[in-house]
């Protein structure tokens, strides 16, 4: 097992094959944290580079992981070994065809959520799945391998559900078209026979490279409506969410508890992110007077409203007209009267103009280092599991003071039987090169910077294991699964005998992400 650089060099070009370890650690570190230094990246420009690098590795018998927009926390695309290869997908950012008759778009896998939204708005279209909060930065081929959820999850699922085919670079650089595609038609449907699409869905890359997307389109529609409700208990929020997840009436929506609220108005003002905000507003709105109205409640109202708020959700509704959206929104308020009190709408005003933030989140709002974390439950396991989270903080309150480790919440459905809850750990320490390269240049000097903190960083290692198994205790399954969740640990006999079979088919030097799904 040996790394040829210059037969890579050849295929890549001398300047997309990075050996310089001040360049590789940027690509080589995740949200969370780097591992092992790898001994190359390789930054394929083509399909046709991307399967010429995947097959001088199998020359070489060289391990190698995959990297798309590089916002994730779970060391998928980290090497465990120094002498393994990264290859980044993000040159592979072409958006190949809008087919407006036929109804889909095809992208190569490294474009951003962000990229393909803005293309398809032009000609007023858009995809089900619009991407998660990430998007400025994450890839369709990412999400794709990781089942992301966000905006248009509330009337379309997550990422996996938007998926018509794929194109897959196999272990051996070969080809193989799913979908529609697989009989040689155009990429038009996804069930042409058994599912070779869902296969490579929530795989973490491990069966393959994906090369190429194609998602469905839809018409935007044009108008829109954004509501936010209160609740001073967890349950009432669990119940009104569960209630609303049964019948899709929204496009997006999110929840937040009282830690994370707080920090996103911290953010906003150390941003300087007020006048953004307005316009963001202003320009997403119904109309321009809606707008001003939205940003007259923006100010102290929005503020003393969020800061007595345990708990609150917020919805964006879409419709053919306004009338539809108002239909909405009262469906909504009926759903929740029993349960919370409505609030000023500020937060997903801004979400619903900037969908796509720049990365502010992957620092705390004092510049504190952030991990999260996240499991999807049945609703009838959503509350003993707030429940034990509670006494696990309460176990732990000394611990976590003494190293300055704290935490919040964020919640959303999943479909109509799924509950996410995504805990948020935050700690004081240094930035690291992913922080440097991503958060915009003029935020990340207006926060403190703090020195390093092992003690801290291998407390919240510690932590985030702990609060792995208390997931998995109360029947959670997880998305981003990487290698920080157990996967194929947890599988049955006969599926896990299955997965393998798979992978040793699709991968038989195993050279692909080492050990990421537990495979």
């Amino acid at each position: 097992m040996s790394m040829n650089a210059s037969a890579l060099a050849n295929i890549v070009g001398a300047d997309n094959l990075l050996t310089d370890p001040a360049k590789v650690a940027y690509f080589a570190t995740d949200v969370y944290r780097a591992q092992v230094m790898p001994g190359a990246v390789a930054r394929p420009g083509t399909i046709e580079e991307l399967q010429a690098v995947v097959r001088e590795a199998a020359a070489a018998k060289l391990p190698f992981t995959v990297r798309g927009g590089g916002a994730s926390y779970t060391d998928g695309y980290n090497a465990v070994d120094g002498s393994h290869l990264l290859i980044d997908m993000s040159r592979l950012n072409r958006i190949v065809e809008i087919d407006e008759f036929n109804g889909y778009v095809t992208v190569e896998a490294g474009v951003t959520w962000l990229q393909l939204s803005d293309a398809l708005e032009a000609k007023g279209l858009r995809t089900p799945f619009r991407g998660p909060f990430s998007g400025i930065a994450a890839t369709i081929g990412g999400s794709m391998s990781q089942n992301s959820i966000s905006h248009g999850s509330g009337a379309w699922g997550i990422s996996a559900e938007s998926a018509l085919a794929f194109d897959v670079v196999l272990a051996d650089g070969s080809l193989l078209r799913t979908g529609t595609g697989a009989l040689g038609e155009k990429p038009f449907g996804r069930h042409a026979g058994p599912d070779l699409t869902g296969l490579f869905t929530g795989d973490c890359g491990v069966f393959g490279l994906k090369a190429r997307v194609t998602l469905p389109l839809l018409r935007h529609k044009p108008a829109h409506r954004v509501l936010s409700f209160a609740f001073a208990e967890f349950a009432q929020m669990h119940e009104s969410m569960r209630r609303i997840a049964m019948e899709r009436v929204e496009d997006s929506h999110f929840a937040l508890d009282a830690a994370l609220s707080q920090g996103q108005i911290a953010k906003q003002e150390r941003a300087g992110g007020q006048l953004a905000m307005a316009m963001s507003i202003v320009k997403s709105s119904p109309s321009v007077f809606a707008g001003l109205k939205q940003v007259a409640a923006a100010g102290i109202l929005a503020r003393k409203q969020i800061s007595a708020s345990n708990f609150m959700t917020h919805y964006i509704v879409e419709g053919f007209d306004d009338a539809e959206c108002r239909a909405k929104l009262q469906r909504l308020r009926d759903l929740t009267a029993d349960l919370g009190r409505e609030i000023v709408a500020t937060v997903p005003s801004v979400v619903r103009g900037m969908p796509f933030a720049p990365l502010y989140n992957t620092l705390g709002p004092g510049g504190e280092r952030w991990v999260p974390l996240h499991g999807v439950m049945a609703h009838d396991r959503v509350r003993d599991f707030h429940e034990a989270l509670q006494r696990f903080y309460a176990d732990r309150a000394a611990d976590m003071k003494q190293h300055g480790v704290w935490g919040g919440g964020m919640y959303s459905t999943v479909g109509s039987s799924g509950f996410l809850y995504e805990i948020a750990l935050y700690w004081p320490d240094e930035q690291t090169a992913y922080h440097a390269e991503s958060v915009p240049g003029d935020y990340l000097a207006s926060l403190p910077k703090f020195p390093a903190n092992p003690a801290a960083r291998e407390y919240v290692h510690r932590l985030k294991g702990e609060l792995v198994d208390l997931y998995d205790a109360h029947g959670a399954l997880h998305f981003q699964l990487g290698r920080a969740y157990p996967y194929a640990a947890r599988l049955g006999a006969e599926p896990k005998a299955l997965v393998s079979a798979i992978k040793s088919a699709l991968d038989p030097q195993g050279l692909i992400g080492p050990g990421v799904l537990g495979l």
